[in-house]
């Protein structure tokens, strides 16, 4: 069915560290939302409020055992998101629309393997890290390790990388400096990245932990970032400033990442919970 002007529609939400959604199923109801209605009900005082919106429905190919989209709060649509795929396996296990702990999820960006743990904790294969300045995408002639990109009089080295979607992470000393937001906002307006950026703050602590802020596309600084956190991890360990195994201290909590070697995929552990469910009016 599609959403008009009165139609009641019931919804999830979900949270993993704060990074928190609004979970929709579509394997029993079709409900189509516009970017216009997906914004309103993402504002914080007249709507329901969220970081992303997951929209849970059949899969389409044979070896998925469901497929989801990611919406921001500004109604766009995006490709990946490590917080948003552990909640929707959560979801979909305690729902039954998926009866095993070991899943495989189509995403627009691929195939996603989360395993929902017995201490209620939910590991994702993110897959292999993409590095190919043309693959995130970013404009730059050739694959680095770390880019220096100008922005006004100055230049910000950063590292690029893409979990499914782009992301730029910056190195800093302290990640708490007030001009962060402003750093952020430019470095993801910057013209080298032509499909826009998530950006995130690293602080290294020692090669098994660090500290981060992520600025996500369409939604702002977050209180916990899945993808962020393994692209944080992924440029650390290639820049040879991190392990194999992080942990990652968001403001909304603690990420575990694993990333052994460049033949491996990053592994994300953290916690998926519900929050409440209801009923909303469009």
């Amino acid at each position: 069915m599609s959403v008009g002007r009165e139609m009641r529609i019931p919804f999830h939400k979900m949270q993993g560290l704060g990074n928190d959604f609004v979970v929709i199923d579509q394997t029993r109801h079709q409900i189509e939302l516009s970017p216009v209605q997906i914004k309103a009900l993402a504002d914080r005082h007249f709507g329901i409020g969220f970081d992303q919106l997951l929209l849970i429905m059949p899969a389409t190919q044979a070896e998925a055992d469901y497929a989801y989209r990611i919406f921001n709060a500004d109604g766009g649509e995006v490709e990946q998101c490590g917080n948003g795929a552990r909640c929707i396996a959560k979801f979909a296990y305690e729902q039954g629309i998926c009866d095993r702990l070991q899943q495989v999820a189509e995403s627009p960006a691929g195939l996603v393997y989360p395993q929902v743990n017995s201490d209620g904790s939910v590991t994702v294969d993110m897959g292999k890290p993409i590095w190919q300045p043309q693959k995130i995408p970013f404009n730059a002639p050739q694959e680095q390790t770390t880019y220096a990109v100008k922005l006004g009089e100055a230049r910000q080295e950063l590292g690029a990388v893409s979990m499914g979607n782009p992301h730029a992470v910056v190195t800093l000393a302290d990640i708490d400096a007030k001009q962060i937001g402003v750093l952020a906002h430019a470095i993801a307006a910057h013209t080298s990245f032509p499909q826009g950026v998530n950006v995130g703050f690293m602080q290294v602590l020692n090669t098994g932990h660090i500290k981060l802020r992520v600025f996500e596309r369409g939604a702002g600084e977050t209180l916990a970032c899945g993808s962020g956190a393994c692209a944080a991890v992924a440029v650390g360990k290639r820049q040879g400033l991190l392990a194999g195994e992080v942990e990652v201290d968001l403001p909304g909590g603690r990420l575990q990442v694993a990333w052994l070697d460049d033949d491996s995929s990053i592994l994300l552990t953290g916690p998926a919970e519900t929050v409440f469910s209801g009923e909303v009016d469009i």
